[in-house]
């Protein structure tokens, strides 16, 4: 158990001790009643010192944690608190706390609708009665669409992801004419571009399943979860999007844009290896170290013609290629310009 978490759980204890009106507890009290609380929590000894719990009363009684804790020592033996009602757990605040408080529920209300934080409803109710929240509108609004395919099974995958459950999951792609059936290992639920995936395993491969194209989940109880520890930072760096290729190596793309556009580019990196190489009057010249992927072609597309790839050589074709297939469907475009 980490040490934050050991220190909470101490604090909780003496704060239930030292509120208690009918008992008496000295310090070598305390030490027990908190060895007790973390072998109730960790199922093995856990024995705390006594300077531990002399600070632990000392950071409660300071500013440090913002509990100002009234704790005093009387017959110069037993420890309470001098305002019987106190309780850390109900720590005044004042109206700049209330202010950042109220912003947060704000924001939180945006998610009131959201499947997968329905649950929270709830809470956000109990948040705005306690610090008496205004009914302002949102000043910070978030792109989201709750109305997008798919966000209907968001709650069974993220369950089955936190207690390791696999699934069986009726999937048609885009591309195909009938449904298949996958016996996956979810491991991540991704967001990008206002769209879910869920990164799951099957056999040691990883692949990425669109919630959108997900049309049945069935939970399988008889086999064993494979966890492959996947961290999500590190298994996304080198790429833009959710495509992955686990053989792929990142390429550097080197890529100019003109300077009406690159103030946007500089201010919002297509990447976190973005760098600047040159600067002139015309344009910037970028580089980023990613993987070959649709998402970065799709990315760099939509700058249109203000975006030039220089390297490497088999994307800037491919992009060739997709614009003189763009100029092509214009330029044979028959439409009814009346409208």
């Amino acid at each position: 158990m980490s040490s934050n978490k050991n220190a909470l759980i101490r604090y909780k204890t003496l704060d239930k001790c030292l509120k208690n009106k009918y008992r008496q507890y000295t310090l070598e009290d305390l030490i027990d009643e908190c060895s007790e609380a973390l072998f109730e929590f960790e199922g093995k000894e856990s024995f705390v010192s006594k300077r531990t719990v002399q600070l632990d009363l000392q950071n409660m009684r300071s500013e440090k944690f913002g509990y100002e804790a009234p704790i005093e020592v009387y017959e110069r033996k037993y420890y309470r608190y001098s305002d019987p009602d106190y309780s850390i757990h109900n720590i005044s605040v004042n109206e700049s706390d209330l202010k950042a408080m109220n912003n947060a529920v704000q924001i939180l209300k945006q998610f009131k609708d959201f499947s997968m934080f329905k649950e929270m409803n709830g809470v956000i109710q109990k948040l705005e009665d306690s610090i008496h929240a205004t009914s302002q509108k949102s000043i910070i609004h978030l792109d989201k669409n709750e109305q997008l395919k798919g966000l209907e099974h968001i709650d069974i995958l993220y369950d089955a992801v936190l207690n390791k459950k696999v699934l069986n999951i009726t999937y048609k792609s885009f591309k195909a004419r009938e449904s298949d059936s996958y016996v996956v290992h979810p491991q991540l639920l991704k967001e990008f571009n206002n769209r879910w995936f869920l990164i799951c395993s099957n056999k040691q491969y990883v692949y990425n399943l669109a919630l959108d194209r997900m049309e049945n989940i069935q939970i399988e109880e008889k086999i064993d979860y494979i966890d492959m520890n996947l961290d999500g930072d590190e298994y996304f760096k080198d790429i833009i999007g959710v495509t992955v290729s686990p053989t792929m190596a990142p390429r550097k793309v080197v890529f100019f844009v003109d300077s009406h556009n690159a103030p946007y580019v500089k201010t919002k990196p297509f990447h976190a290896s973005q760098e600047i190489v040159s600067e002139s009057n015309e344009g910037t010249v970028f580089k980023i170290c990613v993987q070959l992927n649709y998402e970065l072609e799709r990315l760099l597309l939509g700058f249109g013609e203000c975006l030039t790839v220089y390297k490497p050589r088999k994307l800037r074709v491919r992009l060739q290629e997709k614009f003189a297939a763009a100029k092509k469907n214009y330029e044979n475009l028959i439409v009814d310009d009346e409208d």
